[in-house]
């Protein structure tokens, strides 16, 4: 089920005197915040949309300043708060990718059609994502390789595991 926003970080702490916060990002594209606009914060059942007034990279970090967010008290406040894009403002994806919380909570099985259980998180560790899956025996995690995902169908609401090499590179946890 495609989710109506997408997570794109979350506020890790205050950064200097003016308002300015640091966010832990939760894409692959750092640049996307160059051009980000405004950002969702959860609030009751609903979001505030902060606007995006200036972001900064500084290698991994990222940093920005939110309108109305003009000193480090009101930068405290959002410690810990996790940030959002609805889907018209996410970045275009290549035919190749999906977003993360689209493949959440669907099923897996083998090439044979067995079923393996259902992916629960996907970790991004750097280089390659590693999935995660619910199964009967426990959490399976399984590298996000190519010859691994036989097939990611987001339409279908399913994932397909080379069983073959799923034995070879997978643990249980």
């Amino acid at each position: 089920m495609k989710q109506e926003h997408l997570l794109i970080g979350e506020i890790t702490k205050p950064q200097g005197i003016r308002g300015e916060v640091k966010l832990r990002h939760y894409t692959d594209d750092i640049d996307r915040f160059f051009d980000l606009e405004e950002v969702l914060i959860p609030e009751g059942s609903g979001f505030r949309t902060l606007a995006v007034t200036h972001a900064r990279v500084n290698g991994d970090d990222v940093y920005l300043t939110l309108d109305g967010i003009t000193d480090r008290d009101q930068a405290e406040k959002l410690r810990g708060a996790k940030l959002y894009v609805d889907r018209a403002h996410a970045r275009p994806l290549p035919d190749d990718e999906v977003f993360i919380a689209d493949i959440l909570g669907l099923p897996a099985f083998d090439t044979k059609g067995n079923p393996i259980g259902t992916l629960v998180d996907v970790l991004t560790p750097g280089g390659v994502d590693v999935f995660v899956f619910k199964t009967p025996k426990g959490n399976l995690m399984a590298p996000g390789l190519k010859d691994v995902l036989a097939e990611v169908n987001v339409e279908e609401g399913r994932i397909v595991l080379n069983e073959v090499r799923l034995a070879e590179v997978s643990v249980y946890e």
